[in-house]
């Protein structure tokens, strides 16, 4: 029913010495165009799964055999949700574990609102940077509430790799992903893919 304080990973970030700019927005005051581009970049079938997508995963298992050196993750927004509150950025199988413990928790007590709400918001967008507003302000100088299509399909566009890609003046892999992402965006409203969210 609170904002989170504080995760592992911002505490991990503060320590090493890369800031902390997070700034809470309820979901009414983030922009349907985020929201939409979330659902389109990371998880298409957000409202209708139950916290995991194993068509995803499958997909994901299939791609890393073939291009083992190019590592798709197969997760969904409720569980980077449950993994970036709770808990630490690593690959192992404990970790795994437990990400799957709390995504059945999320999904059973937070519902899809919730759990969309506190992705947005704590999501690493940037050195230091974290949530929707403390990204929108930082890149593209507006509210969370006023981002464009445009604007929110650069943010989603990064969410994979924060650290490395860049929302402004963006490479042309960052680009050309943001365009398919204004695409799907569309889709995703068209046949209310993130209807959920607004329940």
């Amino acid at each position: 029913f609170t904002p989170p304080l504080m995760t592992p990973l911002m505490a991990i970030r503060l320590t090493e010495g890369r800031g902390w700019d997070y700034r809470w927005r309820p979901i009414s005051q983030i922009s349907p165009a985020l929201v939409q581009a979330a659902v389109a970049a990371e998880d298409a079938r957000f409202c209708s799964h139950h916290g995991f997508d194993f068509e995803a995963m499958q997909k994901a298992m299939a791609h890393n055999e073939r291009r083992p050196g190019k590592v798709r993750g197969g997760s969904t927004i409720s569980q980077q949700a449950a993994k970036n509150v709770f808990l630490w950025p690593a690959r192992s199988y404990v970790r795994k574990g437990l990400e799957a413990y709390f995504t059945v928790l999320t999904e059973a007590l937070w519902g899809k609102r919730r759990i969309m709400e506190i992705y947005l918001n704590v999501a690493e967008w940037g050195p230091g940077i974290y949530g929707a507003q403390a990204a929108a302000e930082r890149y593209f100088g507006v509210d969370a509430a006023d981002l464009t299509p445009q604007e929110a399909s650069r943010l989603a566009a990064i969410l994979p790799s924060p650290l490395k890609w860049k929302a402004v003046h963006p490479g042309r892999y960052v680009a050309k992903r943001s365009r398919r992402i204004v695409a799907a965006s569309g889709t995703v409203r068209a046949d209310g893919l993130a209807a959920c969210v607004y329940r």
